[in-house]
């Protein structure tokens, strides 16, 4: 029960936190104008060389834009308690850490797919992209799973937040790699070899796949190699940023770097 409590409200008051005294409509600019314009800046440029359509750089971009609240917000459940001088005293506390820091990825992963969703609607409706009413649901499950595969990546990075001074720097290098790796923009088959290799192993890429196959009217049976797969990476980078919080605890308690910033 007290595990449980952790996860649920203590995931909330800490999502909470990260926003400190800024006005919600802050979040505008970053949540729904940045996604929207991303999306209609690459679908006219691709236009405009005459590659890809609509639905391509649609999909590809409102996917993508998942990973902002995914890598941003759990870097910063990490570097801002580190920032504050709390660090040390949640560190300190008597809590089970994995419902300590998997109750912070909850709210993001709702945040992530919220993101997605409104990017695929809006974007949809600008660029006149139908999407068959049938494929809605699966596409729903399809953006969900993909955001909790980003979330697992986004526990890694905060991990880092335990040694690198500044999480948001280290935040917008991995959403680029995911931009350029995950077939967001560029089809897989068309990037080089080892760069193909490299994107099966990062989150978002087999969701991507996934969503565009289910916009396009495939069912769920055909993607499910795709959904298990992102699932798969989701969990594996759980593991590895759990491992290294843990790891990275008990080097920064050694060397008493818990409250360097």
């Amino acid at each position: 029960m007290s595990s449980l409590r952790i996860f649920l409200i203590g995931g909330l008051t800490s999502y909470r936190a990260l926003f400190t005294w800024l006005t919600p409509w802050i979040l505008i600019p970053s949540f729904i104008l940045g996604p929207i314009f991303q999306i209609l800046f690459f679908a006219y440029v691709g236009r405009t060389a005459g590659v890809g359509s609509d639905s391509f750089f649609l999909i590809g971009n409102a996917v993508l834009y998942a990973s902002i609240p995914c890598l941003f917000a759990m870097s910063n459940t990490i570097g801002g308690e580190r920032q504050h001088g709390t660090l040390p005293l949640l560190l300190a506390s008597p809590a089970h850490r994995i419902p300590l820091f998997l109750g912070r990825a909850l709210p993001v992963i709702i945040n992530g797919f919220g993101v997605s969703a409104v990017a695929l609607v809006v974007g949809a409706l600008l660029l006149q992209v139908p999407l068959p009413l049938a494929s809605l649901a699966p596409l729903a499950l399809v953006v969900a799973v993909a955001t909790f595969s980003c979330t697992g990546l986004g526990l890694v990075t905060a991990a880092l937040a335990l040694r690198v001074r500044e999480t948001a720097v280290l935040a917008n290098v991995v959403f680029g790699i995911l931009m350029i790796f995950a077939g967001v923009n560029v089809p897989l088959d068309a990037l080089p070899s080892w760069m193909g290799s490299v994107a099966a192993w990062l989150p978002l890429t087999h969701g991507i796949a996934a969503a565009r196959e289910v916009a396009a009217g495939a069912s769920l049976v055909s993607i499910r190699t795709d959904l298990l797969v992102e699932a798969g990476l989701g969990a594996l980078y759980i593991g590895i940023g759990l491992a290294m919080l843990a790891w990275f605890e008990r080097e920064a308690r050694r060397r008493a770097t818990l409250e360097t910033i």
